[in-house]
């Protein structure tokens, strides 16, 4: 299986079908060009559409630390449960 591209390889990849585009190719002409199908295509534009590189690389930041913090708050949650258990055999 082939590695997945970088976000911003993503992005020029993009950006690329949009100057292939612009010279008068057809967008699945474009599209055959950067070597991936048309579902992939329009995937990703619909994903990385309108971002910059930067945008792209802070975008994938927060999501990883979203994810850090919906485990984190999970693992609390479970842990508060666990107390609660505890104290009614207590009392």
């Amino acid at each position: 299986m082939a590695q997945r591209p970088k976000p911003e390889e993503i992005v020029s990849k993009l950006r690329q079908v949009d100057v292939l585009v612009s010279q008068g190719q057809s967008v699945a002409a474009s599209i055959r060009a950067i070597g991936v199908t048309e579902v992939t295509y329009y995937r990703w534009r619909k994903e990385y559409g309108g971002l910059k590189s930067d945008q792209v690389k802070r975008m994938k930041d927060l999501e990883t630390e979203n994810q850090r913090l919906r485990k984190a708050i999970a693992d609390l949650t479970l842990d508060k449960l666990i107390l609660q258990e505890a104290s009614r055999g207590n009392f």
